[in-house]
């Protein structure tokens, strides 16, 4: 196994995960790997895939808490409410 293959994936980027699944793609659907690799290959990129997806979700609920820190509406003591 090649030694990218081998780091483990809380020592990678988003970005080196996602070359290294696009690099297994390419090899897998060039047909040159014996069984045994495609196998292997293919694991390594459901488990690539996996956490790629579970990242983004992380990521995209930070943003929606960021938002929402946004839109939250205003207390009474920050709040005009005098009649102009």
């Amino acid at each position: 196994m090649e030694q990218n293959q081998a780091a483990s994936l809380d020592q990678m980027t988003f970005r080196q995960e996602m070359a290294e699944l696009d690099r297994i793609v390419s090899v897998l659907e060039s047909n040159t790997l014996e069984l045994e690799d495609s196998l292997a290959s293919y694991e390594r990129g459901v488990t690539l895939l996996a956490d790629l997806k579970s990242r983004l979700s992380d990521a995209q609920q930070k943003v929606d808490v960021l938002m929402g820190q946004l839109d939250a509406p205003a207390d009474d003591a920050t709040t005009d409410t005098t009649l102009s």
